[in-house]
């Protein structure tokens, strides 16, 4: 069946496309997009077209089955080129959303009516490449390259209320968008009139051109690594400089050039897993989240006062709780001091400032969480602690109410044995600073209920989180694997690398900082801390504790800070401290390339990604990928480090691993099983989604 029904309604042709489940662009489509228009224009009692679509989807973009395959004609752009040189006026009736080649086909359009519910965008960046069918060429000339290119920035769809204020619609109908499109092609047809977006210019003035520019400098600084940005910004400034045809072109040139850019290939598996990732194993749709009207976060420092903002930034009012006064008036002035800069930049107004901190509720004592719909303990990292914590959750919180703890490493049904309802006990790791970091970690443990889960994952959501849901495990996902990097970097010290060294290859490999830089800013007593709790030495990070240099905090860590400076600075001392220990543990040290130094690094959190996956702590590759980019920086056009590999080669990374062990006799870096069958059949960690 035809995916594109063409009928006449009076003197106007309706060209409805049927293409469940959202109306993408295949090839069908295309091709019967292309024979309505020519039918229609071919008909003489005909004298004006209307595009519409069944469903609730006007066009959500490309058909994405189509990725990586020779393209079947006839072109998105050919089929545009035929809408716009139509002989009669063509107009988009768009009930729901218009998406990437979705919204291009509408740009193409003469005249654009919608629903107020519709929502209008070109989200390709997020695929890793550029509109690639004339988007962006028409919608700068149609609403100003200032508009149009944040648009396209962001990916993220506008309203249809934007939409109309920025000259992108004609018009918003709160009813039968069919009809209202109808009415305005009879109109462009009884007037002669039919407007060419890709001939308009009027918006593409040296102001407009000036705030582009501004936008542009601003994003190619924050996109460094990503191949996307800069082709964007090269395409739209096209549209200032060159006539619509040689702009296209342009463009043309750079979106095929993107889909088989490595980087490029490496965002669109982002894109896919974020996808993938909300999808919960054995949790159905049928499994309804519980209700959250009201939340209470135990523990009013860094942490907790970063959780409660998300609370309060979704509009969820919010008890905090501490145990003493002075503590809570800490955390409340902390929390209106974060605000205050964003009030400073212009991102918030004193008026919402205001009405978030309202919603925030300080009280002393747990007997303030009785009311909650969820209850989040942000407390010290020690068992005892919160197993006292949620002892007294247990009698004060009301019958249903979940109870989350945001630890980063302990063992959550260790945590729920203290009370009575372990069905509702779960992990939520937030990362800090919980009011900006993406990744929420979702821990389940054994025994814990579906909907409890379900509504953990919604709230992440609701919360403007990447939900992510782990097994129970020390560490769980993202920082078991970071245990194993700060172990190879402690390594590489002792075997004769130096912190600028090790620091330099992560960030060159593209991560805002090194380990042993982010060590110091978060304060390397925290690891210290840890390591005696557990056990654990790590020769050079002791001594540097123990000489009390903890980091930025205190002028000094692995690096010297200068009257309060930021970026580091090497240290004499410490350089020699690491020579005096590789001495005493008879290491005889040498130096490392930078490739050397990253394998050394990554290749360890691969393997312990591969021991993840086999425990089934991560369900699936994709999911440690997001962990790792949402939560740990790392950069999204590398695709993660279970992507990453694959496109090193699991062969090559059990030889260095293997290697690496025979020299240290460390059997932990010895290949996992996964990873060692994987490597043998010639497979990567993507075969595993088959």
């Amino acid at each position: 069946m035809t995916k594109v029904q063409l009928e006449v309604r009076g003197k106007v042709a309706i060209a409805t496309i049927d293409n469940p489940p959202v109306n993408a662009l295949g090839a069908a489509v295309r091709e019967g997009l292309a024979a309505a228009i020519k039918q229609a224009n071919a008909d003489a009692s005909v004298v004006a077209i209307v595009i519409a679509s069944v469903g609730k989807a006007f066009i959500a973009g490309a058909d994405i089955s189509e990725f990586g395959k020779p393209p079947a004609p006839p072109s998105l752009p050919d089929v545009l080129d035929a809408i716009e040189g139509s002989a009669k006026p063509v107009v988009a009736a768009i009930q729901g959303v218009a998406l990437g080649g979705g919204l291009e086909v509408a740009l193409a359009c003469h005249g654009r009516v919608a629903l107020p519910a519709a929502r209008l965008g070109l989200p390709e960046i997020k695929l890793g490449i550029i509109p690639g069918a004339g988007g962006t060429q028409r919608l700068p000339r149609l609403i100003g390259a200032a508009k149009a290119f944040p648009m396209m920035l962001s990916g993220e769809p506008i309203s249809a209320g934007k939409a109309l204020e920025y000259g992108l619609l004609d018009e918003i109908v709160s009813s039968d968008a069919v009809a209202a499109a109808v009415h305005l092609a009879e109109a462009l047809a009884a007037e002669g009139r039919r407007p060419v977006t890709s001939q308009a210019t009027g918006e593409l003035t040296e102001l407009d051109r000036e705030a582009f520019e501004a936008l542009a400098k601003d994003a190619l600084k924050k996109a460094e690594g990503m191949p996307n940005v800069p082709a964007l910004v090269e395409a739209v400034r096209a549209s200032f400089a060159l006539p619509f045809a040689e702009g296209a072109a342009v463009e043309r040139k750079l979106f095929l050039s993107l889909l088989v850019d490595e980087r490029s290939k490496a965002l669109r598996h982002v894109f896919f897993a974020e996808r993938e990732v909300a999808k919960v194993p054995g949790i159905g749709p049928e499994v309804k989240p519980r209700e959250i009207a009201s939340a209470a976060v135990i523990g009013a420092g860094t942490m907790g006062g970063g959780i409660a903002m998300c609370f309060a930034n979704a509009g969820i009012p919010v008890t905090l709780i501490e145990t003493a006064k002075a503590a809570l008036d800490n955390g409340v002035n902390r929390i209106g001091a974060i605000y205050d800069i964003s009030v400073s930049r212009g991102s918030l107004t004193p008026e919402a400032k205001a009405a978030r901190m309202a919603l925030i509720k300080p009280a002393v004592g747990l007997a303030a969480a009785a009311g909650a719909d969820i209850v989040v303990e942000a407390a010290f990292e020690e068992m005892g602690v919160k197993q006292q914590i949620f002892g007294e959750l247990d009698k004060v919180a009301k019958p249903g109410a979940i109870l989350a703890s945001n630890t980063s490493y302990l063992d959550v049904p260790t945590i729920a044995a203290a009370t009575k309802r372990p069905q509702d006990v779960i992990g939520m790791h937030f990362f800090s600073p919980a009011n900006v970091m993406k990744l929420l970690e979702i821990v389940r443990p054994k025994g814990s209920a579906d909907d409890a889960i379900a509504t953990a994952v919604a709230l992440g959501r609701r919360l403007g989180k990447v939900p992510v849901v782990v097994g129970n495990g020390f560490g769980f996902v993202g920082n078991r694997m970071l245990e194993q990097r700060t172990r190879a970097a402690e390594r590489l010290l002792v075997a004769g690398a130096l912190p600028h060294e090790v620091d330099a290859a992560l960030v060159g490999f593209g991560f805002k900082m090194g380990p042993f830089a982010m060590a110091d800013l978060a304060g390397n007593d925290i690891g210290w801390r840890s390591r005696k709790a557990r056990g654990l030495k790590a020769a050079v990070a002791d001594a540097i504790c123990e000489a009390g240099w903890f980091g930025q905090k205190t002028g000094r860590g692995y690096y010297i800070y200068p009257q309060g400076a930021r970026a580091g600075q090497r240290c004499p001392e410490v350089e020699a401290l690491i020579a005096r220990i590789s001495a005493e543990q008879g290491v005889t040290r040498r130096s490392f390339t930078q490739e050397e130094i990253l394998a050394r690094l990554l290749d360890p959190m691969v393997n312990e990604g591969a021991r993840i996956l086999e425990a089934g702590i991560a369900a699936r590759p994709g999911d440690i990928d997001i962990v790792w980019i949402n939560g740990y920086n790392w950069p999204a056009w590398r695709g993660g480090p279970m992507f990453w590999a694959d496109s090193v080669g699991l062969d090559v990374i059990v030889k260095r691993l293997e290697a690496q062990a025979a020299e240290i006799g460390d059997k932990a870096l010895e290949p996992a099983p996964l990873l060692m069958r994987l490597a043998a059949e010639g497979k990567g960690f993507a075969d595993l989604r088959a």
